[in-house]
């Protein structure tokens, strides 16, 4: 029988390095927040493959949806013969999406797709090619993409050179001095010195940075931005990979602001883990791009859409944005109490719903961070049972991603183990 330690010899042997695991744990199968590895150990999933079953794994629903799917057909292309489940799903996302205008969506398979075609939409519509994104920001792994993230180990290194026209501001950061007034007059000097507003095409931004570590754009911050775009015709493209369906207590945390994006990227929750994105935007800037111009194979694949119609229905059926709001609260009063426990090394509990961090720091200073510590704690995830992530533009932040579906008892249980895991990692 395969072990977690003889599959780990056998992926090391055939799997590029660069495409590494973060636990040597191999998936036998999972339960909504319940995961259980090929020896039978069982775990709590705080990760949710990086806010990707937002619905639990192996929602029943999701699961009826894709298997009855699969029966008909796996695969037309969209762009040859369509589907009624994905002018359902186009139909559905374009009347959640923030905002009165008409909208219209385009479907791809990732996350980092998404992004690159908003990007050539925002371009083709204003004619222009510059593009603003900000320190900190993650949006994929692509060339294109790789250039607006805001980080560069592990993502950019050794992989340039990079699109040229792209430029980065400081993101709004309170804990690490940075105002959202700072961040504004950054980006206005950076429209100054580096790029006119009549050059720039578009703004892209994460309401809540992921990667970057959680940090929450402020409402005002995204209302200004948007008045920004509207002086100088910039399209606002509003990245909700990660904190989109019903993740942040929200449907999308751009309501927060109560702002409408010119253009969404979605991808990660949308469909339950079948690969699928979308595009969202104002229908006038949508139709810019020529016919031919936007697509891809596998782009809006017919499993996809009905997994993803059947995760829009559970949303709603089981009021995930409510559960997401229930969530925060339990991991708030957790959390909290560890931080009043360790002052000196816990900086910072953040987040909305159920996408909620904890930045760590040494010398109980925020300035100094400390990814040993929260190497530490990650590295002894599974010894308590569960599945946690780090991020962070320093890799001292742990994120907290389980599924909106989790029962109480697991919340319950994850969080105690969570603290019992902390104290352990704090005795030394």
């Amino acid at each position: 029988m395969a072990t977690n330690l003889t599959l780990q010899q056998r992926k090391q042997a055939v799997f590029a390095n660069g495409q590494g695991n973060l636990y040597p744990v191999y998936v036998s199968h999972a339960k909504n927040a319940e995961m259980w590895d090929v020896e039978g150990n069982r775990y709590l999933d705080f990760g949710t493959g990086i806010a990707v079953c937002n619905t639990g794994h192996a929602h029943p629903k999701i699961v009826k949806a894709v298997n009855d799917q699969m029966e008909k057909f796996s695969h037309s292309c969209v762009m040859v013969n369509p589907y009624e489940s994905a002018v359902e799903l186009a139909e559905k996302l374009t009347q959640l999406a923030p905002g009165d205008s008409p909208k219209k969506a385009m479907f791809v398979t990732t996350g980092a797709e998404a992004v690159e075609n908003a990007v050539k939409i925002a371009r083709a519509h204003t004619g222009r090619r510059g593009v603003i994104a900000f320190n900190g920001g993650f949006h994929g792994r692509t060339n294109l993409t790789m250039g607006l993230t805001g980080k560069i180990t592990p993502y950019k290194d050794f992989f340039g050179p990079f699109p040229g026209e792209i430029y980065h501001a400081p993101f709004p950061n309170p804990l690490h001095g940075i105002t959202a007034e700072q961040s504004l007059a950054a980006l206005a000097m950076l429209m100054k010195v580096d790029i006119s507003p009549k050059d720039v095409a578009a703004i892209i931004i994460e309401p809540i940075q992921g990667e970057g570590g959680f940090y929450v754009a402020p409402p005002e911050f995204l209302k200004a931005l948007r008045a920004l775009c509207d002086e100088h015709g910039i399209m606002l493209i509003c990245d909700e990979i990660q904190s989109g369906f019903a993740r942040t207590g929200h449907m999308f945390y751009t309501e927060a602001a109560d702002i409408e994006p010119d253009l969404m990227t979605m991808a990660k929750g949308i469909a339950g883990g079948i690969p699928i994105s979308a595009v969202v935007g104002k229908a006038n800037v949508m139709d810019t791009a020529p016919v031919g111009g936007l697509g891809g194979t596998y782009g809006g694949s017919p499993l996809g859409c009905a997994a993803a119609v059947a995760v829009l229905d559970v949303i709603k059926e089981e009021k995930l944005a409510e559960r997401a709001t229930m969530i925060e609260g339990r991991f708030y009063e957790t959390l909290n109490a560890l931080k009043a426990k360790y002052p000196k090394v816990i900086a910072e509990v953040r987040g909305h719903g159920a996408m909620i961090a904890l930045e760590l720091m040494s010398e109980g200073d925020p300035a100094v961070p400390n990814p040993a510590l929260t190497k530490a704690v990650i590295g002894k995830a599974l010894d308590y049972g569960l599945i946690l992530l780090a991020c962070g533009f320093y890799g001292n932040v742990i994120r907290f991603l389980p599924p909106l579906t989790i029962p109480e008892t697991h919340l319950r249980e994850g969080l105690d183990q969570f603290t019992a895991l902390f104290d352990e990692v704090m005795k030394g």
